[in-house]
């Protein structure tokens, strides 16, 4: 590339629009060129571009979302702001898919303005009283409350329940650089007020199951299922401690009445030979103190789980519990 060639500053580095590279003196050809990639229509992004939402611990998750957040932004109008399943994704909302370069972007606009419409861009409107905008990477995004509303049409009961527990969530340990809990059950109530249509049935029924003490979607997802099974509730992320009050832990679930614990094992626990060194230790101790524990991996979960359910039955059943009877109907 000659140097006559090479961008205007304020252009270089970050995503602009067309008409702002044309208002520059830059012309088609040069906005053809393979060092700009072309992700929405009116909209260029210098290949080398770095987006300013850096990837850590806690984003790299969803990079995909925030790249393509980052290349839409010159194209956002006063007013809109992003929504639905891409504000769930900036505000980490545990989803059943992961984040990806192909998802399209939810982009809201206030009444009586349209949506945004071109690939990539799913366009919606909202009067100012039914959805309340926030802050999320310096973007506007629909507030978590409403942003987990929104999904009602859009992803299971299940999973709804999943991200209302991701979003009540208050960490074990927090992190200084995102403050939780995100919302309340009071304000996802008041968010289920605020929305009509498809999906406000499915919310109202989903927030009876929403709970404290969920870290994770799994634990969520198999917390419901042995609900479903008709077995006692457990305590959530709850700590365990021998006879002699000494910390054994703290576990996902806990049947404190009949001294079992429920795990889900995640993947960290195969690949991170310390965590799984330090989990075997742990079960050791539980065990040693009489505590019945049930491990369920991810097949336990999402293919077998009636043998799941079998096994907390047995657990349960072995020390002591005894299902209610049934009651026949006359």
């Amino acid at each position: 590339m000659t140097r006559s060639e090479k961008l205007p500053e304020d252009l270089s580095g970050r995503p602009f629009t067309v008409m702002e590279a044309l208002e520059a003196g830059l012309g088609e050809r040069r906005l053809n060129r393979p060092d700009l990639m072309r992700p929405f229509r009116g909209v260029r992004v210098p290949v080398q571009s770095p987006s300013p939402f850096m990837p850590d611990e806690s984003t790299t998750s969803i990079a995909a979302t925030l790249r393509r957040v980052h290349a839409y932004q010159p194209l956002l109008r006063p007013g809109q702001y992003f929504s639905h399943l891409t504000a769930a994704r900036l505000w980490h909302a545990p989803l059943p898919q992961p984040s990806s370069d192909t998802e399209p972007l939810h982009v809201t606009a206030r009444a009586p303005k349209s949506g945004p419409r071109m690939v990539g861009i799913v366009g919606h409107s909202a009067n100012l009283g039914q959805r309340r905008t926030g802050a999320r990477y310096g973007l506007p995004v629909s507030n978590p409350a409403d942003t987990w509303a929104s999904l009602a049409p859009l992803i299971s009961m299940d999973d709804l329940v999943a991200v209302g527990d991701s979003l009540i969530l208050i960490p074990a340990i927090p992190r200084r650089s995102d403050l939780r809990p995100f919302t309340t059950i009071p304000k996802l109530a008041e968010a289920i007020e605020r929305t009509s249509g498809r999906g406000s049935k499915n919310a109202r029924e989903a927030l009876r199951h929403i709970q404290h003490g969920a870290e994770s979607r799994p634990e969520t997802l198999l917390r419901l299922l042995l609900a479903r099974a008709g077995f006692p509730a457990p305590l959530l992320n709850a700590t365990v401690s021998d006879s002699a009050g000494k910390w054994l832990g703290r576990v996902d679930m806990l049947f404190p009445q009949w001294k079992v614990v429920v795990e889900y094992d995640g993947d960290q626990h195969r690949t991170n030979s310390y965590q799984y060194d330090k989990d075997i230790t742990r079960i050791e101790d539980f065990e040693r103190s009489g505590w019945a524990v049930v491990r369920i991996r991810k097949r336990g979960l999402f293919v077998d789980g009636a043998g799941t359910v079998a096994r907390v039955d047995r657990a349960l059943r072995s020390h002591g519990w005894m299902p209610p009877p049934r009651t026949v109907g006359h």
